[in-house]
């Protein structure tokens, strides 16, 4: 494995089964009583977000914690980067604290091949603007492949708001390098201009996708970082993309459905379909634990490849 993990396509096919491997050996830890290791301890965790986030950050926290390494939160709320504080001044004042690893979450696309450039020590990118978001697409595969067993040749249809998502581009550079078959479905205009260069199919009619489906995830549509009408009504977005019970009955019986969560619930996915048995939406949340582990276990403490 690299020193840092920013995107989701610097991951070889041996390092994305690597990093599932190890999640699933520290799996069983999270079964135990008592949860915690002493992997880490001494090495120091830096939590950086510059934009609001529940479930990741409390996710790397709890991974990073049960591994025994210290951590710091540090909110840009109410700090000096309020302040007018320059990334570069941020990385540097870490970087004097002897931060091991950095988490980083970031509204600018790109801000955390930046910050790799000034620490010494790793970078794992939690989310930089609508790029990436690669320890996501990872407890993604790792809920499949608990499901599923082996990605190699399952169909994987992505539906909804791809241009917004940077769930959605991880995913699909990762699922793509793991050997699964990706479509994407999405209006034309929620599809970022360059998705005919990524690795996957793309298809504007979700009915005609569900059949042949192994695994249906939905994205969220991000109202706040939408600045024009990209579709007539909620209604009508529903209406053509939203995965209601009648839709869910066409999918095959051994098919699952996804969320990266948070969702629109009665939008772009119907409580009864994000509640059923068929559902992985709780359990990536308890495999994105998990997953940080592995990540943080192999960038700081384990054998890397």
């Amino acid at each position: 494995m690299n020193r840092h993990l920013i995107s989701a396509g610097d991951l070889s096919k041996d390092d994305a089964l690597l990093i599932l491997d190890t999640a699933e050996e520290l799996a069983r830890v999270s079964e135990r009583s008592i949860k915690k290791l002493p992997t880490l301890r001494g090495r120091t965790v830096v939590n950086l977000f510059f934009e609001d986030s529940t479930r990741t950050r409390i996710s790397f926290e709890a991974a990073a914690k049960r591994l025994s390494a210290d951590v710091i939160n540090f909110s840009a709320k109410g700090s000096s980067v309020s302040k007018g504080e320059s990334l570069k001044d941020t990385a540097l004042t870490l970087e004097a604290m002897g931060a091991d690893a950095v988490v980083m979450r970031h509204g600018a696309s790109g801000a955390p091949y930046r910050l790799a450039n000034w620490v010494k020590g790793s970078v794992v990118n939690a989310g930089d603007g609508t790029h990436e978001h690669p320890t996501q697409a990872l407890l993604d595969a790792f809920s499949m492949r608990r499901r599923l067993g082996n990605l190699e040749g399952r169909k994987v249809t992505i539906v909804g708001d791809v241009l917004h998502s940077r769930v959605a581009r991880s995913n699909v550079l990762l699922l793509a390098t793991l050997g699964a078959d990706v479509t994407l479905v999405a209006p034309p205009t929620l599809l970022p201009v360059s998705v005919d260069t990524w690795p996957c199919s793309v298809s504007y009619d979700l009915d005609s996708m569900l059949p042949k489906s192994d695994v249906v995830m939905m994205l969220r549509v991000q109202k706040e970082r939408m600045n024009a009408a990209y579709f007539p009504s909620e209604r009508e977005y529903s209406r053509r993309y939203g995965l209601d019970r009648e839709r869910f009955s066409r999918m095959p019986d051994e098919a699952i459905v996804m969320h990266p969560g948070p969702m629109n619930r009665g939008m772009e996915i119907a409580a009864e379909v994000a509640d059923s048995p068929r559902s992985t939406i709780v359990e990536q949340v308890t495999n994105g634990v998990t997953i940080r582990m592995a990540v943080l276990y192999l960038l700081l403490g384990g054998e890397t490849a």
